[in-house]
Parts: structure tokens; sequence; C-alpha cells
């Protein structure tokens, strides 16, 4: 059985994130997942809240909560998100659990050991305003590289360019506006990444597969100026995983804690670990995930991500990974494949968490149900360049693909039967040339379909989608079951048997997309719902005398009044 491993980029725990964000990881990922389960792989999917850092702390202080109690609360804010976007993760974690601290420690240990660790004296900058040391993060100012004037001190958002804060122009607390900033020096610890660059370029070299989104932006860190530089995993802070070697203490880093962009992916390891723990399971479960000498090797790891990520999941997160196993000891697994993802842009602007631009998840679920949001998302997804969200396009693709061409189908479908037939599979005669040319044509698109669904190219597999639901709606047009019923019942009947077969078809290759939908589908139908690898024996599942019940309606359509009461509502302002 193919076994196949996937995460999505882990959110960070401070507020309810927009559609931006869960179209760039969380949502492309759990339709993959869908499918591989479906096409009958063993799958393990992974998520977890990014809990660590300066912005747990500072959105913990606005609350008036501790640090701790507030991060609980907004990891089962976002678990209830995602269970509302139908996301399957077999485990929604924490960046702050045991498994995740103990393992961070354990990976800290053995590149110190590897020599992939050095202590360094720097400079970091302090906030009067503040009474704080600013984390790279929350330092603002003008990129030197592109101009931009919201750049953080760790990368610009606008040219993806690494940067240290004393980089910036103009530098200014993010928290408090301040520019009364001071340049003190602190000890840290730094991963010698330069000392990978060699097998790094090798490895990102051999991925002739990946989309060059991914390996564009991984060259691009690993070639600008000197290259790959070395990067500060600790910081001076309180809330995080403390700086320890393993077990032992790291004599001079009392009271720091690792920064948050180390710890963070190797949640995705100790989210395993989770898994197993919450399972009652024991090690060796969440170890064949992901060690290479206990199972792992015969695992497919698929990660998704939006661009901005790519560099630490692509350069950072690989050399610990590698780095670890630097005597052969501990053969962690590494990525297979990358899919990364421009940006969701909204209505003529960009979705920011930070200005409250865009509709957030919650406000996304509280107009309408997940798969109007899962279908449009999915089909427009930016994968090749940035996609627009208006709320026009939002409306015509939902009224013409789920209201139109799926819902319309199957309401016609399943009226008219119940109307001429009962509710239950009429027999008929055998089927004939139309029949023929429609299975035919089925077979080109389902194979087109898997094909983009195999190399995770989501906009591709949702016009196939979409073409195959056409297809049954041609079909049914030209067949005109309304009109052979009256010179030859036998033929209608025939015609509704297909047509009822192909809602069945439908539910079971939608499902990946709109699960809502292809789980009511299934209900009404009183079926089972797998994979078509014989398209023949898959058309005639429903057999004569099959019972079955006349769904709701599948879809609403969004009415001109709806858009725009919408659009206003959400125009840029979270409230």
């Amino acid at each position: 059985m193919t076994r196949i491993l996937i995460t999505s980029a882990i959110p960070y725990i401070n507020g309810i994130k927009h559609l931006g964000n869960l179209v760039g990881s969380q949502l492309p990922a759990d339709l993959y997942a869908r499918y591989q389960r479906a096409r009958g792989a063993e799958v393990l999917f992974l998520c977890a809240t990014d809990e660590h850092g300066t912005p747990a702390e500072l959105a913990a202080a606005k609350a008036g909560k501790p640090v701790a109690e507030y991060c609980a609360e907004m990891w089962q804010v976002q678990k209830d998100l995602s269970d509302g976007f139908r996301l399957s993760f077999d485990r929604f974690g924490r960046s702050s659990s045991p498994q995740n601290h103990a393992l961070t420690q354990h990976f800290a240990g053995r590149l110190d050991a590897a020599g992939l660790i050095e202590e360094r004296e720097e400079t970091q900058i302090y906030s009067h305003a503040d009474h704080r040391f600013l984390p790279d993060r929350y330092i603002e100012g003008t990129c030197p590289n592109c101009g931009y004037d919201r750049a953080r001190g760790d990368q610009c958002e606008n040219c993806t360019k690494q940067l240290d804060p004393t980089d910036l122009i103009d530098p200014r607390s993010a928290i408090s506006g301040s520019t009364d900033l001071e340049e003190r020096r602190t000890k840290h610890l730094y991963l010698r990444q330069s000392a990978m660059r060699d097998r790094l370029r090798d490895w990102i070299d051999s991925k002739t597969d990946w989309p060059v989104l991914t390996t564009s932006i991984a060259r691009k860190w690993l070639d600008d100026g000197a290259g790959l530089q070395d990067r500060g995993i600790t910081r001076d802070l309180d809330w995080g995983v403390p700086v320890r070697k393993g077990t032992e203490p790291w004599p001079g880093m009392e009271g720091k804690v690792f920064y948050v962009w180390f710890d963070a992916p190797i949640e995705y390891i100790a989210c395993a670990a989770e898994w197993a723990d919450a399972n009652g399971l024991p090690d060796a479960e969440w170890e064949r995930w992901w060690r290479t000498d206990k199972g792992a090797q015969d695992v497919r790891y698929v990660q998704f991500m939006g661009k901005d990520n790519v560099p630490f999941h692509t350069l950072s997160f690989p050399v610990t990974i590698m780095g670890a196993n630097f005597d052969g000891a501990e053969p962690w697994k590494l990525v297979d494949y990358i899919k990364a993802f421009n940006y969701l842009t909204y209505d003529g602007g960009q979705f920011s968490t930070s200005q409250g631009r865009g509709v957030f998840m919650d406000q996304a679920l509280s107009i309408l149900p997940a798969d109007y949001w899962r279908w449009w998302l999915l089909s427009h997804s930016p994968e090749s360049s940035d996609t627009e969200f208006t709320w026009d396009n939002f409306q015509s693709s939902v009224n013409k693909d789920l209201a139109d061409v799926l819902g319309n189908f199957v309401s016609r479908v399943t009226k008219f039967c119940r109307s001429k037939f009962g509710e239950a599979v009429p027999d008929g005669g055998p089927f004939g040339p139309a029949e023929a040319a429609l299975i035919a044509d089925l077979q080109t698109r389902l194979a087109a379909y898997q094909r983009a669904m195999d190399a995770i190219e989501i906009r591709k597999a949702a016009a196939e989608l979409r073409a195959i639901w056409v297809a049954g709606n041609e079909y049914l047009q030209a067949a005109a079951p309304w009109t052979a019923i009256k010179t030859d019942p036998d033929r209608a009947a025939a015609i509704v048997r297909m047509a009822l077969n192909l809602i069945r078809l439908y539910a079971v290759l939608s499902a990946p997309f709109i699960p809502d939908a292809a789980d009511r589908l299934t209900a009404a139908l009183r079926t089972d719902r797998d994979w078509p690898d014989d398209l023949h024996a898959a058309l005639a599942r429903l057999e004569p005398g099959h019972s079955f019940d006349v769904p709701e309606n599948l879809f609403d359509k969004i009415t001109d009044d709806q858009a725009a009461e919408w659009a206003e509502r959400f125009a840029g302002n979270r409230g």
C-alpha cells in the first residue's frame, strides 16, 4: 500500500486566519489527503498551531490572559474552524506540546554534536518604549533591496529577501511604532546553514519535478549576495522551548528559548508523536513515518505552503534534518515534494491579518457552508501566479459550477425519476451508443483528472472535474428522457439509470473538493463511495430496484443582493 505523509504550514496562534492563509497551505493539503485516501493510500495528514514567540506573548497580553491559557483557547478556535472547513487532519497538534519541546531540544543537541551550532555575540535591537528586545519580525522599516516600507527584520514580504534588523532603513518597533531603539550586545546560538550550502544545493538540484516557484525561491536564497547565511536559533523571550542540549543544560543560554522558526518545523515530527500518544500507539508507529531506518523509506512526504514559507522548508528545516544525521545514527525523513503557492489577493488589495483586510475563516463560514468556499478557492488556487478574490467572480463560479452544472443535474435526474418511476433505480432497456460515447468521454476525462490530482495541479484538476459534470449534463440534454418516456419508456428508464449512476460517480470524484455535498449525495443514494478504477462497473453500481432519496437542493445560488451586501460588509475591515 502506498504511504503518504502530508503536512501543511502551521498557522500562528495569534488570531483567526483569512482565506489567503487557508488556500495557501491547509486546504490544498486536505484536497490531496482526501484524494489519496480515496485511492487507497495510507495517509498521515498533520498540522498544528505555531504557538511560540513574540506574536503569542503580545496577543495574550492584549487579551489580558496568561500566554499558555491564551494559546490553549486559540488552539480550540483554530481547531473548530478547521473542522468547519472539513480539514481532515489526522492530528491538529500544538508546537507547545511536550513532544515538541523534547524533540526540539534533542535536535539542538544533535546539531551541536555535529558542529553545526555556534555561540556568537551579536547586536540585537532593544526598544526602550517596549522594555524588551525586539525579535526580527517585530522590527519594521524600509527594505534596502526593493524599497518596500513595511519590510520585517527577518525577511521582506514584498521581495522575499532575507534580512537582519540592522539592514532596515528607518527601523521602528512594530509593537509600539517607536523609533527609540538601541543596539545591545547579547549571546545567541546560530545554526551554521552555510556549512551545508553545497549539500543543500545538490539536494535541491535533484528535485527536478518540484514546482518552479519552490526551487526558484530556494536557489535565490542560496545565491543572493554572499549566499546562504547562518541563522540565529535562540531569542531572549520568556515563552518558548527552553534552550537545552537534549536533557542537559546549555551553559550561557539560561533564560533563553529557541527561535520559533527553529522549533516550529520540528513540530511536524512532534505532531506525529502527539498523534501516536493520543491514539495509544507505540513510538514505532510515528517513527515509521519519520525515520528511514524504521519504515519511512517507503513514505512519500509532501509539504504544502505559501511562497513566503519556502526558504525555511527548503533550507533551514532540511539543515536540521540532515545535520542531525551527521553520524548516520538518525536518518530522518526529508521532504519529497514541496507544493508552494502564490498569494490570494482581495478585491484589488492584499489579504492581511495585521491590517484586517479580507474575509476571515470565521466570517466565511458565518455566511455560507464550507463547500462553497472550498470549491472557489481550490478551483482558483494561486499556483502559477497570484489570484484575486472578487465577489462577482465568487458569485459567478458558485452559481454556474455548483448550482447550475452539478446541483441542477442532481435535481433534474432524481425528481424526474421519482415522478415517472418512483424512488428506485429503474430497469429499462440496455445501454446504447449514447452511453458508450459518454463512457468513452468519461474514461478520457477521468484519466486527466487523476493525472492532475496525482501531480497536485489543483486548478487543472478542478477544471477536469467540472468537465466531467458538464459531460453528464450534455448527455442528459441530448438523451432527453422526458421526451423518450412518451414513446419508449424502457429507453427513458435506461437513461435515468445511467444518470443516477453518474450522480454516484460525481459524489466519489467530487468528495476531495466538496466533501459535504458528496456525503449528502452518498447518503441520498444509499450507497458507498469507492474509487472508480473500473468505470464501466462504477456506472452500473446502482442496480435496478436500488432505492434512493431525493436530496434537498444541493447548492443555493448567490443573489445579486447578497453579493453586494457581502462586498460592502467585508470591504477590507475586520471591524
